[in-house]
């Protein structure tokens, strides 16, 4: 049974009045068989909103409403705020198995898999619904539902109006994008808190892109758990945020624990969260950090959604996406005001300010949701060339490893273009740029194993020359990359051999 404790309805502000009218407004016009997707920036107030328009929907059309989440916590947050402004509501929760009770309630809340699962059993699970409200639309899951409610208002809420699958755009079930204000509105209106953007150059090179569009958990979690990152990350920190409370994002379980354990190291107040963490643990970790002023949590996904702690004063993004969804819902997390604080600091440990932007940036979201294939590809297409643009950056204390200056006097692009005005094979600049690794190698080592033993630290780098030469020839295809790689490191290790005494 589900505890829905008493609960103080929030009061909405005057552009959130006005937007409930507008949507009310759309639907009147409209009739029935329409469906409204409206946008609106995390910490705007959507749950607000959408309480509201479902209370004047029961009045006005006689019709019960049934909202969609995809997380439990979702579904109490709006119950609360349902019953704080008096509907009857009920939350359809794992639970329940039948409404024999259903006459008592206007609103029904239900995660999407559950009821899902109740209609396959019986369609008629839920009786004279006029409205489905669906929380956080852009998820792909809720579009199970819709063939119940064929005929009915279905209204969709998100902060970011592009669909998880590429394949399923939202224009495809929404018949119309309503945008409402955007993020420097509702700074500049002092609703939400503004942001301080400090990033970080990382080298991104070995992320891998899986079937979802965005960067692999295995891979994040080899790039981000190594040495070098958990020294960037930690001096991000002490330059930045020491003593803020701190939420770190993480891709991989395996990465937050580690930085879990780097910080405890240092003795710094964290905690680390995920999602195998049962009820009862999770809700003591979250306790533990709503009343611990300078606390830190490093987490996995689990608080892009349905978590709201105002007091929150910096955002770590200790990861890379290309979700510009999980991007703004990372940063939203930091992003309420409270009459003690108007602003807050995000740190970007994965170039994803170069690839969308500040947070605070204009989106025209029209364009998103009727073009959304040609609004990614420009994104996509952006980030390609904006990491060819990149100049590599030696993790923190290689210097005491060996010394850079060779290496940094040599730019393969540059001597790729020169070797094609004079007349040579773009591929000559492969051989310079192998002979300028050797001679790096060769002034510190002191002997052979010394020098093959550079080269393996130096692998981060090699890779990162092959690959800006891949681009600059157009043939970047994985396969190539791989031969070249292997025979330029074949090739390495070769003249070391040969020329590189062995003591």
């Amino acid at each position: 049974m589900i505890d829905i404790e008493l609960y103080k309805a929030k009061k909405l502000y005057p552009f959130q009045t006005d937007t409930v009218q507008s949507i009310l407004n759309e639907l009147k016009e409209n009739g029935p068989e329409f469906n409204l997707l409206y946008q609106l920036p995390t910490g705007g107030g959507k749950t607000v909103i959408f309480s509201d328009i479902a209370k004047k929907y029961i009045a006005g059309w006689n019709k019960k409403v049934l909202i969609l989440t995809h997380r439990i916590e979702l579904s109490i947050q709006t119950s609360r705020q349902l019953s704080a402004i008096g509907i009857n509501n009920k939350v359809i929760s794992s639970e329940v198995k039948n409404l024999k009770d259903q006459g008592s309630y206007d609103c029904f809340i239900a995660m999407v898999e559950t009821l899902n699962n109740r209609l396959n059993e019986n369609q008629n699970f839920v009786e004279d619904v006029g409205l489905v409200i669906v929380d956080e639309a852009h998820y792909n899951s809720f579009r199970k539902i819709f063939q119940y409610y064929k005929g009915k208002n279905i209204l969709g809420v998100t902060a970011t109006p592009l669909s998880s699958n590429r394949a399923l755009p939202l224009k495809d079930h929404y018949h119309k994008l309503l945008v409402g204000e955007s993020i420097s509105s509702l700074i500049e209106k002092e609703y939400l808190a503004n942001a301080e953007t400090y990033s970080y150059d990382v080298n991104l090179h070995g992320l891998k892109i899986g079937t979802n569009g965005d960067f692999t958990i295995s891979s994040s979690d080899i790039l981000y758990s190594n040495y070098y990152m958990q020294e960037k990350l930690i001096f991000a920190y002490e330059e930045v945020a020491i003593g803020d409370k701190t939420l770190i994002f993480n891709a991989g379980i395996e990465t937050s624990r580690r930085v879990e354990e780097v910080f405890k190291k240092r003795k710094y107040n964290i905690r680390h969260l995920d999602s195998t963490f049962n009820e009862r643990d999770r809700r003591d970790v979250l306790e533990w950090f709503k009343q611990t002023k300078d606390a830190i949590l490093t987490s996995v996904g689990i608080l892009t959604t349905g978590f709201d702690e105002p007091t929150v004063k910096t955002i770590i993004i200790n990861r890379a996406t290309r979700s510009l969804t999980l991007y703004h819902q990372m940063i939203g997390r930091g992003s309420r005001k409270l009459p003690q604080k108007k602003d807050f600091k995000i740190i970007d440990l994965g170039n994803n300010v170069r690839r969308f932007g500040f947070w605070q940036d204009y989106i025209n979201w029209h364009d998103a949701f009727r073009f959304p294939d040609r609004f990614l590809e420009s994104r996509i297409s952006e980030l390609e060339d904006m990491e060819f643009e990149v100049e590599f950056e030696f993790p923190k204390g290689f210097d005491k490893i060996m010394s850079t200056e060779i290496l940094e006097s040599f730019n393969i692009k540059e001597s790729y273009y020169e070797c094609l005005d004079a007349g040579l094979k773009g591929k000559v600049a492969i051989d310079k740029s192998l002979q300028n690794h050797f001679e790096a190698i060769k002034t510190c080592a002191e002997n052979l194993q010394h020098a093959l033993g550079l080269q393996h630290s130096l692998q981060d780098h090699i890779e990162h020359r092959v690959k800006q030469y891949t681009k600059c020839i157009s043939k970047s295809t994985e396969n190539y990359f791989k031969y070249l790689l292997d025979t330029y490191n074949r090739q390495l290790s070769q003249k070391l051999r040969s020329e590189v005494e062995d003591n």
